[in-house]
């Protein structure tokens, strides 16, 4: 079946020197407050990414759809679970978007509490693009530390952790983007577009209780990074927010959205800003219950859609299908040949049964991995989770693997008692 399978693709992943910024992290002295104003910033920084499971997670992306595609189910990012992960809220207001004029010298001096000829004599263009070299805001930053100026220094420490880490561009340097998504407090938007985007560029070539449904005339949800912009869609979130999927959701729900910054042919940059202007939220009444089911019609539309695509996993084998003619063994009797059909059945029901419950214990191993290997709230890969949410999905799998075992038991008694010498010869053979 590897014929079936798309070739894997080499990624490669910027991992900036973090040396600095954490010798940085030291001038700290409330963390628990620092964490109040500027979110889980200070744990992105003693994130350790692991490089080999990202380059697996990134194989499973779909274009098409935007979202990580498994044999069965999907799952994709999403604006709450990032909120979540970096500890900032999504702010009621425009996220970046490009078109923000630059902030002038004053400023940026007033944001960072330093002179404005410092900025004038640093203001350097890089790359087309004008910025401060990271060393200088470094230098700043620890003279500030040193002299326990708390204010100047957590603006100046957070807009190197805006510019170097999150929304990094080159080396060495934060430009007027990371400046601009730092004055504006609400960088949430702004990083899941760039991942979106950066995921979609490679591919392409070859927990709230309310959320974020869709914005203004889209029927998803339109993200502007500081590379282009692109969707996600929403609709596909659904059961990993932890509610049902009965169905494919429709067409319109899937639309595809995506341009490069300076290649904009359908004005989408300007409809995507206007959307932003009337967010379109649903709460548990427009969702209904909680019930992470996936019905037969959503998973068969995923396992066709991981198929056409050609995923790089195995695909279960199709079980060949046995004509049979004529029965010519007039010695077996109406009852016997019946008794064969139902042991049959029953070997296909034991398997079936045992495969299930060898899928709960695999799901059920990688999250306890998340709840207990993993306790602290930190960023570990491109795909954002909530620990409350893996734990609830964890005691779900558990109460359900429980229950299948027990009417697993119950359905042998039963068989048994009815089949009795045909299951004794059966279990001789397993």
């Amino acid at each position: 079946m590897d014929k079936q399978r798309r070739n894997t693709k080499k990624y490669s992943f910027r991992q900036p020197d973090l040396k600095e910024l954490k010798s940085l992290a030291s001038y700290v002295l409330e963390s628990l407050e620092f964490k109040a104003r500027h979110g889980k910033l200070l744990s992105i920084l003693s994130t350790k990414v692991d490089e080999g499971l990202m380059s697996v997670l990134v194989q499973f992306y779909d274009p098409l759809y935007r979202c990580f595609t498994f044999p069965n189910f999907q799952l994709l990012p999403i604006l709450e679970e990032y909120a979540y992960d970096v500890g900032i809220p999504i702010l009621d207001q425009l996220p970046f978007n490009g078109l923000e004029k630059i902030p002038s010298s004053q400023e940026i001096a007033d944001m960072l509490h330093v002179d404005v000829s410092d900025i004038v004599i640093n203001m350097t263009t890089k790359g087309g693009i004008q910025g401060l070299p990271s060393d200088f805001l470094i230098a700043k930053a620890t003279l500030f530390g040193k002299a326990m100026s708390k204010e100047a220094f957590e603006a100046i420490f957070v807009l190197l952790i805006y510019g170097l880490v999150l929304f990094p561009n080159i080396n060495n340097f934060v430009d007027v983007n990371a400046i601009r998504i730092f004055s504006s407090l609400n960088p949430v938007p702004t990083l899941l577009g760039d991942t979106y985007f950066s995921l979609h560029m490679r591919n392409a070539k070859g927990g709230g209780s309310i959320i974020i449904d869709s914005c203004g005339e889209f029927s998803n949800v339109p993200l502007l990074g500081t590379y282009g912009g692109i969707n996600y869609n929403r609709a596909l979130a659904r059961r990993q927010l932890g509610f049902p999927l009965k169905d494919k959701p429709n067409n319109i729900s899937l639309e595809g959205l995506f341009f490069q910054e300076g290649k904009d042919p359908q004005n989408l940059k300007d409809r995507m800003v206007r959307a932003w202007r009337k967010v379109h939220r649903k709460g548990r009444n427009e969702l209904g219950p909680k019930n992470c089911v996936a019905l037969e019609p959503y998973t068969a539309w995923v396992r066709k859609r991981a198929l056409e695509y050609r995923m790089p996993y195995e695909y279960p084998r199709p079980t060949p299908m046995v004509m049979v003619g004529p029965s010519t063994l007039p010695n077996k009797g109406v009852e016997e040949l019946r008794d064969e059909d139902r042991s049959r059945a029953w070997v296909r029901e034991r398997e079936e049964l045992i495969q299930q419950l060898k899928d709960k214990d695999a799901m059920i191993e990688f999250l306890e991995h998340q709840v207990i290997d993993e306790p602290d709230d930190v960023v570990t890969s491109l795909l954002p989770h909530s620990s409350r949410f893996w734990k609830r999905k964890y005691d779900q799998l558990a109460k359900e693997k429980s229950d299948m075992e027990a009417a697993y038991e119950r359905e042998v008694k039963r068989l048994r008692a009815t089949y009795l010498p045909i299951s004794k010869a059966l279990d001789d053979c397993f």
